[in-house]
């Protein structure tokens, strides 16, 4: 069921955005040398690498590495990142992560392949049988700021909790700090 709800919803707000998207990335190229999407090697269900991709919005040249670990990390940014990051634009390509499987609407965020310390974490409380997700409960409650351990518990307080019902709550909570640009980093 949440595979099939997945999937759906992904499929029918791609098709609904299409046409933002391709101007996004048409703004991208323009506005900054490289490609429109940056495709990150991030853990998956039961800790398989996968990659995800996003808008690009940081140079090219930027350190492969989260964007907190960054000494001065707006000196990174392309014209129109801050932009993306903000209003959570540079997400949308993870669509295709999720028409593609890798990926769910709701789960714990991907995190990237040399967060080992998050990876160890979450394998060590069970979290790495969860198929990540575009937005869940640690994001709506605190996302960017959150240190690891906070993040895990919440994590962990989902594949405790998960269900069809919990999934919709979080959508509309993410929804909600969207639009509000509510724990974003620049």
């Amino acid at each position: 069921m949440k595979r099939l709800f997945d999937f759906a919803v992904a499929f029918a707000v791609a098709v609904a955005l299409a046409l933002p998207i391709l101007i996004i990335a048409f703004v991208v190229r323009i506005t900054s040398p490289g490609p429109a999407l940056h495709w990150s090697n991030r853990v998956g269900r039961h800790n398989r690498i996968f990659t995800m991709p996003k808008f690009r919005s940081m140079r090219i040249d930027t350190p492969a590495v989260a964007t907190h670990l960054l000494q001065s990390p707006d000196q990174w940014l392309t014209p129109i990142g801050s932009f993306l990051r903000k209003s959570s634009l540079d997400e949308l390509p993870q669509l295709w992560s999720i028409l593609k499987g890798d990926m769910s609407l709701v789960g714990p965020r991907p995190a990237l392949f040399n967060q080992h310390d998050l990876v160890a974490l979450r394998t060590e409380l069970g979290v790495h049988m969860l198929v990540p997700g575009l937005t869940g409960w640690a994001q709506v409650n605190g996302r960017d700021e959150l240190p690891i351990p906070q993040k895990v518990q919440l994590d962990v307080e989902y594949l405790q909790r998960r269900s069809f019902l919990f999934d919709l709550k979080i959508i509309w909570m993410t929804t909600l700090k969207v639009v509000a640009r509510d724990g974003v980093s620049h």
